[in-house]
């Protein structure tokens, strides 16, 4: 009898310690129809540099880390994740991202942001003091052929336009795009494409739109979407079928790119080093490279 309390007693030792142990959920990355894979770049098991990079960077990434590498050849392996701001910046927070059965646990030395989202992180103290490092506008994303003659943001409010829209719970651009949304029509264009439209079906909101909305638009699923100008630059420029509507400027709203080192990184020294390369001249020229300006 007294075995058989002391077996139940180790084993409820057991779970409290198990329970006490467990870590915070993982962040979930599962979006249905979307090869998860493209925006995880590199190996994680031996990164000397991890970076989280809001997703509509992804298209610079390679020639910014080749850029920075080259600089830096004591830095040999980088990770670096582009999935949606407010989804990286839950991961800095619990530790842990989900991707179907994958779990990645690796802590990010840098995260690059908007100043809304690094604002947030800065003031709980889980980043260092931000650095803008280029700046980006607003532009809308349309098959080349344009069959629907868009020409504006007041466009997007009609009701035979079919509107992808980004997600404000996780992506940053949300916020300027109802901005813009307003220097162009008022209330009512926000409105028409924000409540209505999206209780009609007519606006789609994305998980990760530097994906979803190009994709969307190719098969027909949407007819436009605002992104940033530099993202349908770069697909009409490769000549994925994907042209860029610019908006006039009393319409653009532009936000500065900002980045910081993460509190706790585990590469420091080559964070770092990263940021100061990124604020760095030879930085700003692979972004401009891309159709990014300066920071204001």
């Amino acid at each position: 009898m007294v075995f058989g309390m002391r077996r139940v007693f180790v084993a409820v030792l057991g779970l409290m310690f198990l329970l006490s142990a467990s870590p915070a959920a993982p962040v979930r990355f599962d979006v249905p129809g979307i090869d998860d894979s493209m925006d995880l770049h590199g190996d994680p098991s031996n990164a000397d540099l991890v970076l989280f990079v809001a997703g509509n960077q992804w298209f610079v990434m390679p020639k910014l880390i080749a850029a920075f590498e080259s600089e830096h050849p004591e830095v040999r392996h980088v990770f670096c994740e582009t999935l949606p701001p407010g989804l990286l910046a839950t991961q800095i927070e619990r530790g842990v991202l989900a991707v179907g059965e994958l779990r990645i646990s690796d802590r990010a030395d840098v995260y690059l942001s908007l100043p809304r989202r690094m604002a947030a992180l800065y003031a709980a103290g889980r980043v260092g003091r931000p650095v803008a490092f280029a700046s980006n506008g607003l532009g809308i994303m349309v098959l080349a052929r344009n069959p629907r003659h868009i020409a504006s943001l007041n466009d997007l409010g009609r009701s035979d336009v079919r509107v992808a829209m980004p997600n404000d719970d996780t992506e940053g651009i949300a916020t300027p795009i109802e901005a813009a949304f307003r220097r162009a029509g008022g209330t009512g264009l926000l409105d028409a494409i924000m409540v209505r439209k999206k209780d009609a079906g007519t606006t789609l909101l994305t998980s990760i739109h530097h994906r979803q909305t190009p994709q969307w638009i190719l098969s027909g699923r949407a007819d436009a979407g605002p992104v940033w100008y530099t993202e349908a630059l770069y697909q009409q420029q490769i000549g994925s079928g994907i042209s860029v509507i610019a908006l006039p400027p009393s319409q653009d709203v532009r936000v500065n790119y900002v980045a910081s080192v993460v509190t706790g990184a585990p590469h420091r020294a080559a964070a770092q080093a990263f940021l100061a390369f990124l604020a760095s001249p030879k930085g700003l020229a692979v972004y401009q490279s891309f159709g990014f300006d300066p920071p204001r």
